[in-house]
C-alpha cells in the first residue's frame, strides 16, 4: 500500500512545511511544526468560499451604514467587555484556564437570553446529562435552553440551520471535527476548518455565536492565529484559582472597544457581576501604612483603582528587583530615574513591588505611584490617608500627562479620595484646585512631587 502523504503543520500560524525544522518559516515560532497526513486537493469548494456575502463595487460615501443593533445577555459586566451585547451575526472567540468558568458563564448568559431569543448550546466536551447536572446547581434547572451534545461538524450545521437559534454556544471549538478532512479533532486544520464553517453560518443565517477555545501552557489560545483573525471578538477569562474573582478582557473587538474588562466574583450560585471593582484591589489597612499608594489606572473604558505595594530592605552586594503585575525591566528602569533627579538611592536595597489583587497594569500611567510607594518604603513614611497618584515618569524625571485624567480624578472623587498628585497636563483648568471634595497637586517633575509628599 502507498504511504499517505504527511506535511508538517505549524500549531501557531497553520502554516505546512514538507519536512521538520525546528523554526517556522512562515512565523518564526519555533518548536511547533506537527505532523500530519495532508489533504487532498479535490475537497469540497464551500472550503473557498468568502466568509462574508458578496457585494457589489460602491463607492465608500454611497454605502449605508448604521450602528449596529445590540442584545444584552442579562449580565451587565459581560455586556461590558462585549461593548453592549451580542450582535447579530457576531462571532466570539472566548478562551481560559481549564476549570476557570467559561461553561458557566455562557450557561448563565444563555439562560438570561433564552427568555427572549431561541439559544442553542452545542456541547462537545460535556453529555447532556452534566449541563443539565451544571444548570441545576446554578439553579437554572427551568431552563427553555435547547441542548446538543454533538462533536460533528455537518450535524451541527444541519441543527442550526433547523432549529434557527438567534445565538449559538459551542463547547469547544477543539472538539469538533469535519467528515471532510482526515485529520484528528483539536488538530490544525480541523480547528480552521471547523471555525470557518461556523463564521460562515453565523453570518449567512444571522446567529450570535460563541466559541469556546483551549488555551496552552503559556495562556494563548490553542490552535493557528488564523482563528483569531475569522472572529469578530476575541475575550480572554482570566483569574487565579486561589481567588474567587474573575476577569473576561476584550482583545479584539469589532463592535467595541477594546481591553475593556468585565470583573466576576465565583460564587455557589455561578458567576456575579462586581459593579464597584475598585474594592477588589484595594487593600483595607486601620491605617496607613508605609510602602501604599493607590493608583488610577484604566482599563479599557473604565477606570480603576488598585493599590500599589513596595517594599524597600536592606540587600546586599546583588541587590533584587522583583514586581508583581508591573514590568519588572521598567521598575529598574524608574529606580534609576528616582536616583538621578529626586536623588533617592536604592542601589544596595532590595525593592519588591506588587500590584494587590492579582491584576496587570501595562501603561506606563503607573510610574508615578511606583515611584512615591518606594519612597514611602523607603523612608518608612506612610502617605496621608485618601492619598492618590498617577502619570508616566520619563527618562529626564518629567512627569507626562495620562490619558483621561478626568474620568481618573472623577473616579478618584467619587471613592472619597481626598489628595491627589498628578501630571500638571492632567489638573483641572482654572485657578481652583479642588475637583468634587479631591485637593489636587500638579507637578511637572519627579522631585517636585517627592518635595509635595514630604509636604503633606
Amino acid at each position: 500500500m502507498a504511504r499517505d502523504k504527511t506535511v508538517y503543520t505549524c500549531s501557531a500560524c497553520g502554516g505546512t512545511n514538507p519536512k521538520w525544522l525546528g523554526k517556522c518559516p512562515h512565523c518564526g515560532e519555533w518548536n511547533t511544526l506537527e505532523e500530519s497526513v495532508a489533504e487532498s486537493a479535490g475537497g469540497p469548494r464551500h472550503r473557498f468560499q468568502s466568509l462574508a456575502k458578496a457585494q457589489a463595487v460602491m463607492t465608500l460615501a454611497d454605502i449605508e451604514a448604521a450602528d449596529v443593533e445590540r442584545q444584552p445577555t442579562g449580565l451587565a459586566e459581560l455586556d461590558r467587555a462585549l461593548g453592549g451585547g451580542i450582535v447579530e451575526g457576531g462571532v466570539v472567540l472566548i478562551g481560559g484556564d481549564p476549570g476557570i468558568g467559561k461553561s458557566t458563564l455562557l450557561l448563565q448568559a444563555a439562560e438570561r437570553l433564552a427568555q427572549h431569543l431561541k439559544v442553542l448550546y452545542v456541547t462537545g466536551e460535556e453529555s447532556g446529562a452534566q449541563v443539565a447536572l451544571r444548570a441545576r446547581r446554578l439553579g437554572l434547572a427551568a431552563s427553555p435552553v435547547r441542548v446538543m451534545a454533538e462533536i460533528q461538524l455537518e450535524r451541527i450545521l444541519a441543527a442550526i440551520e433547523t432549529e434557527q437559534p438567534r445565538f449559538c454556544v459551542i463547547d469547544s471549538i477543539q472538539t469538533l471535527f469535519s467528515d471532510a478532512l482526515t485529520s484528528a479533532p483539536g488538530s490544525v486544520a480541523q480547528v480552521r476548518e471547523c471555525a470557518a464553517q461556523l463564521t460562515r453560518a453565523a453570518k449567512a443565517q444571522g446567529v450570535a455565536m460563541v466559541l469556546v477555545g483551549h488555551v496552552t501552557k503559556e495562556g494563548a489560545l490553542a490552535g493557528p492565529r488564523v482563528l483569531e483573525h475569522i472572529v469578530d471578538t476575541v475575550l480572554y477569562f482570566e483569574g487565579d484559582t486561589h481567588s474567587s474573582f474573575r476577569l473576561v478582557r476584550a482583545i479584539k473587538n469589532r463592535f467595541g472597544a477594546v481591553n475593556e474588562i468585565g470583573v466576576f466574583a465565583m460564587t455557589e450560585k455561578g458567576l456575579k457581576g462586581v459593579s464597584n471593582p475598585s474594592a477588589i484591589f484595594l487593600s483595607t489597612h486601620g491605617a496607613p501604612v508605609p510602602g501604599s499608594c493607590v493608583l488610577v489606572t484604566l482599563e479599557g473604558t473604565r477606570p480603576l483603582l488598585v493599590e500599589i505595594q513596595a517594599l524597600v530592605d536592606s540587600g546586599g552586594a546583588a541587590p533584587r528587583r522583583l514586581s508583581v503585575g508591573l514590568d519588572r525591566d521598567r521598575l529598574a528602569m524608574l529606580l534609576a530615574v528616582l536616583h538621578r533627579h529626586a536623588g533617592v538611592a536604592c542601589m544596595d536595597q532590595d525593592v519588591f513591588v506588587n500590584a494587590v489583587g492579582g491584576v496587570r497594569i501595562g501603561e506606563p500611567a503607573a510610574d508615578l505611584a511606583v515611584l512615591l510607594a518606594i519612597q514611602s518604603s523607603l523612608r518608612g513614611k506612610p502617605l496621608p490617608r485618601g492619598f492618590l497618584a498617577f502619570g508616566e515618569v520619563g527618562l529626564a524625571g518629567e512627569v507626562r500627562p495620562a490619558p483621561r485624567g478626568q474620568e481618573r480624578l472623577r473616579e478618584a472623587a467619587k471613592l472619597g479620595f481626598a489628595v491627589a498628585v498628578v501630571p500638571k497636563a492632567n489638573a483641572p483648568k482654572g485657578e481652583s484646585r479642588s475637583f468634587e471634595g479631591l485637593t489636587i497637586h500638579a507637578v511637572e517633575r519627579i522631585e517636585e512631587a517627592i518635595e509635595v509628599v514630604r509636604a503633606l
